[in-house]
């Protein structure tokens, strides 16, 4: 990929020099695909430069040159294809330290099948679905599906939902409500309508507080590229000082959101603009959001 090739071709010492004093840093989402028949249906070439395959390789050259040493993957469709995937890049790869894999959650006698299958992998750290892709607006709130995720909660694992706003956004907190011994992870801080309508942002803001209320909920600091606004420092940090008061440092992580993120920026860029952010606080706090949250939510 081009992109990815970019990536490589920067000097390694002005990137280090960007980004901060030397410290761990895990980026807690990151995805991997091979396209193929019956998987990522999402996927089409509309989609750009994201219609490609996308391996473990490419994604550890960008991370070596932004400063990035470990990574979580994360489910980027709903079969258990991609997730056997995912665990056998892990598998192979000692920088690949956790897998948010798929489950079947509106099936709890299937979803408790595999939970004992891929839990038998130390790598295995989260669930997700793709909620927002699903057509049933209710689904966070179906009999069903919290009874796979009392299940998931009972693993001891937690729940990642992604793109929640506008539609499950003000579900999630219910949810959180309902199963207080399940964790429940909030991807790309429910991806707040940047460059929308001001009362979009108020509602989005107002929203992720009453989820950032409950103690089980952490939040990932990621997926905020968008069309419709500059993807940089000053432009986020409405966005960011808004999930800082919420979260707290300790319950929100760092994500990259890598290969998606290259719709807006190289993983680079992508990083530098998150590491001037996370790196204005003090230097424990900054450490929480680069690797704390993500290794006590994770369990890695």
């Amino acid at each position: 990929m081009s992109s990815c090739a970019s990536d490589a071709g920067r000097d390694d010492d002005a990137v280090a020099e960007r980004l901060g004093a030397a410290t761990l840093r895990i980026d807690s989402h990151l995805h991997v695909w091979k396209p193929a028949p019956g998987q990522y249906s999402w996927l089409t070439p509309a989609h750009g430069v994201l219609y490609d395959t996308f391996t473990p390789e490419q994604a550890r050259q960008a991370l070596s040159v932004a400063g990035v040493s470990q990574a979580i993957l994360v489910q980027a469709d709903d079969t258990a294809a991609d997730t056997e995937a995912m665990l056998h890049a892990a598998a192979a790869n000692d920088w690949i330290v956790g897998v948010v894999g798929w489950l079947p959650l509106e099936d709890p006698a299937a979803t408790a099948d595999l939970l004992e299958k891929w839990t038998a992998s130390r790598a295995f750290c989260g669930v997700r679905t793709l909620i927002h892709d699903n057509p049933r607006p209710d689904i966070l709130e179906l009999e069903s599906v919290r009874k796979s995720l009392t299940l998931v909660a009972q693993a001891g694992l937690p729940f990642d939902v992604p793109d929640a706003f506008p539609r499950h956004l003000g579900q999630v907190a219910d949810l959180a409500r309902a199963l207080p011994e399940l964790t429940v992870v909030v991807d790309h801080l429910g991806k707040p309508p940047r460059g929308g309508a001001p009362e979009s942002m108020k509602l989005w803001a107002q929203q992720l507080r009453d989820v950032a209320s409950l103690p089980n909920t952490v939040a990932k600091v990621s997926g905020l590229h968008t069309d419709a606004a500059e993807f940089s420092t000053a432009a986020l940090n409405k966005v960011w000082e808004t999930a800082l008061e919420a979260f707290g440092p300790a319950r929100l992580m760092f994500g990259g959101d890598w290969p998606v993120s290259l719709l807006g920026a190289s993983y680079g860029d992508t990083v530098g603009v998150l590491s001037a952010l996370i790196n204005s606080l003090e230097s424990t706090d900054a450490q929480m959001v680069w690797a704390g949250t993500a290794q006590r939510t994770y369990r890695r």
